[in-house]
């Protein structure tokens, strides 16, 4: 095969893999099997496919830490599975269903996106698509009354796009917007350009009226800009300059679509109620089975033996990530979730455009942004984006 004709290849499955993304975040909303499966089954098969030209040597293959993991949380679960220590199997067997696919999207990131230019081209395409449907999601808030995409009812009244959940929605974007700022200084000539984009996502976060959106997008905008002229992507002048670009358009913006109710949600007396109790009814769970754990994915089914209120809802989450996980799989699984962020949180920060992940992974401790496979998913393929841009990082380091 020629050249041109692998680069045209490899622009096929780079493109495959992105337009996968965006189909798991636009079904985020619905309920029934048949989008995650598909959206899975698109994943496994490209998958298979890189695997086929891989044996064949067609392509080049390579290993990064963050790959781990994910295939450690999936072996956990069939480990639980094994012992017959999980409360309910089939919930067990979806739980090891994500975390592999969880694995296949960390997988191809770091196998289809091999240098800077193909780093470039990911980010780009996620923070275009990722902009336009939060800036579509809010003015769909506005104007749907809880309809996604004006025409499919949410059964709530607050969808933002394919997002039916606000937290959600703000975690989605809290990944994005550090790439915008990012952006907006290190390409000079879309410089205006990538400023309002960050500005409308900024705004996008605070139409959500998520109090812990709200204050990690901000700590986003406060960190991200003087990273920036630290790492040397632009001069401090520039610099300050782009943060007040950025900060006149975000205040515009969120002018327009208003943070009376963000400050109204911020007015609550008690910010924590029935999050409180949730977090100790799930360690109250973790002390009766601290190594082993319910079994991944059980934590709907566990947790009335375990829970203080009752208000006649089903709590399907704990709205604390890192509590569920450890509810679910014990000390262990915990241990192995952690290696992700604990990996992650130093390159996020060099890497200044990964500082979403970082995020996202405190959001988790007070929310479920990692429940959702479609959304999930965008936090593993930037964490494989991440481990691409520090191989590509030593690389240069060691060629200089």
């Amino acid at each position: 095969m020629s050249g041109g004709a692998r680069s045209g290849a490899s622009r096929i499955r780079q493109w495959s893999y992105i337009l996968l993304l965006y189909f798991g975040i636009l079904t985020l909303w619905v309920r029934n099997r048949w989008a995650l499966s598909l959206f899975q089954a698109g994943l496994f098969l490209l998958a298979l496919i890189w695997l086929l030209d891989w044996g064949r040597e067609r392509v080049r293959g390579r290993f990064a830490f963050v790959i781990l993991p994910p295939a450690a949380a999936v072996l956990w679960g069939l480990v639980q599975l094994a012992l017959g220590t999980t409360f309910y199997r089939f919930d067990t067997w979806n739980a090891v269903l994500y975390w592999l696919t969880a694995l296949v999207v960390v997988f191809l990131a770091v196998q289809l996106f091999q240098d800077a230019g193909d780093l470039d081209f990911l980010l780009r395409a996620m923070l275009a698509f990722g902009s336009l449907l939060s800036a579509l999601s809010v003015i769909q808030y506005f104007t749907s009354g809880g309809k996604v995409f004006w025409l499919f009812p949410s059964g709530f009244p607050d969808a933002f796009g394919p997002f039916v959940y606000y937290n959600n929605f703000a975690a989605f974007v809290e990944l994005l917007l550090p790439p915008a700022i990012f952006l907006s200084f290190a390409d000079r000539r879309n410089s205006l350009a990538y400023a309002a984009l960050a500005a409308v996502l900024y705004a996008s976060v605070i139409a959500s009226t998520s109090r812990a959106g709200a204050i990690l997008a901000t700590l986003e905008l406060v960190v991200t800009v003087p990273l920036a002229a630290r790492r040397r992507y632009a001069s401090w002048s520039s610099v300050g300059f782009g943060f007040l670009k950025i900060a006149a358009l975000a205040a515009v913006f969120v002018a327009i679509v208003g943070w009376q109710n963000l400050l109204k949600r911020f007015d609550q007396a008690d910010p924590f109620v029935h999050r409180r109790e949730m977090l100790l009814s799930s360690l109250a769970m973790a002390r009766e089975r601290p190594w082993t754990g319910f079994g991944l994915g059980t934590f709907e089914e566990t947790y009335p033996a375990y829970a203080l209120f009752d208000i006649g809802l089903i709590v399907n989450h704990a709205h604390n990530d890192w509590a569920e996980w450890l509810a679910e799989g014990g000390v262990p699984f915990l241990l192995v979730t952690a290696s992700l962020a604990l990996w992650a949180a130093p390159t996020a920060v060099r890497s200044v455009w990964g500082i979403g992940l970082v995020s996202v992974f405190l959001h988790a401790l007070v929310d479920y942004p990692m429940q959702r496979l479609g959304l999930a998913a965008w936090v593993f393929a930037l964490l494989g984006a991440l481990a691409v841009w520090k191989q590509a990082q030593k690389a240069s380091s060691s060629g200089s």
